[in-house]
């Protein structure tokens, strides 16, 4: 089934392999410090827990693709998200809350808070914005809206929309930009392109090479680029679906159907399993939020029975 050359950065397995190992942790400091124009943000990162838990039981758990600190104590959060979901904003807000309230202490504590970074890597377009092709990252922090200075610099969010980026070759400009293409390309292409000359490119690719792996890693990456297709191809047909059906019996009833197909179709492929009544009956009376919530939560389920936890 592994058709291309190079690992899919959007795959569970391709974005742990290349950003989420000790033996790899160059690559993810000169991604993340090409996204500050030139600033060396990071020396060095330390990885931590992905999971976090809230301080009460009504505090719903978090897990983070991958959670980093620098030399500095500053957090980062980097989130890879592979289709489109609601409330995806108010999510990415909610993690960041985790690596802010950890940073409280005991007793005499003057609140100098850390810098904390979140960076979210969309495979998508944010629907407010897909008429400016031009604009696919956003740097996004607390400021005045009178004189549009930043109130406060120690909580940022970055968003890359993936699909806008459409540069080639020569129009590489900055180094932020040949990672751009790097990861929005290396699935398809067959070469290591010479625009793409800095050593940390060639370390890139030679990771990235699909023949590299070893038997255990392709069967994993084999599974876990099934499951990206699958989910997208799955997506994309519900997507088109709904839209149909929505012209005949009523947009919202379309979107909710086509919602409830999605989520049978994917809880079929990611657990090879048969769906019960028991379950068939549970998404039949789900509301829409209640079915966005299961289908992104699905990516870190382990069990169609975690899945409602």
């Amino acid at each position: 089934m592994i058709q291309n050359r190079y690992l899919n950065p959007f795959t569970d397995f391709g974005f742990k392999k290349l950003f989420g190992t000790e033996a790899n942790k160059d690559l993810l400091i000169d991604f993340l410090n090409s996204l500050f124009q030139g600033e060396e943000v990071i020396k060095t990162l330390e990885f931590k827990k992905q999971e976090q838990l809230g301080e009460s039981e009504i505090d719903r758990r978090a897990i983070f693709d991958l959670y980093c600190e620098n030399e500095k104590g500053e957090k980062f959060i980097i989130e890879l998200q592979k289709a489109k979901q609601k409330f995806f904003k108010e999510r990415t807000l909610f993690y960041a809350t985790f690596p802010i309230q950890e940073q409280n202490q005991r007793g005499d504590w003057d609140f100098n808070l850390k810098a904390v970074y979140l960076v979210a890597i969309l495979d998508f377009i944010f629907d407010e914005d897909k008429e400016d092709p031009d604009h696919y990252r956003y740097v996004v922090q607390l400021t005045d809206t009178d004189t549009k200075k930043v109130f406060y610099d120690k909580l940022t969010f970055i968003y890359l929309e993936m699909p806008k980026f459409m540069k080639k070759g020569k129009e590489l400009v900055t180094h932020f930009d040949k990672w751009m293409y790097a990861l929005k390309c290396l699935p398809t292409i067959s070469e290591s392109p010479d625009f793409l000359e800095e050593e940390i490119f060639k370390k890139l690719f030679r990771i990235s090479a699909v023949q590299n792996l070893s038997p255990e890693e392709k069967e994993r990456y084999e599974s876990s680029l099934k499951f990206y297709r699958d989910t997208k191809n799955v997506i994309d047909t519900a997507r088109e679906e709904g839209k149909i059906e929505g012209e005949a019996i009523g947009i919202e009833k379309g979107k909710l159907e086509a919602k409830k197909a999605t989520l049978r179709s994917l809880l079929q492929k990611k657990f090879n399993t048969v769906l019960s009544d028991e379950i068939n009956q549970k998404i039949e009376a789900a509301e829409m939020d209640d079915l966005d919530r299961w289908i992104e939560n699905i990516f870190d389920a382990k069990s169609v029975e975690g899945l409602w936890k």
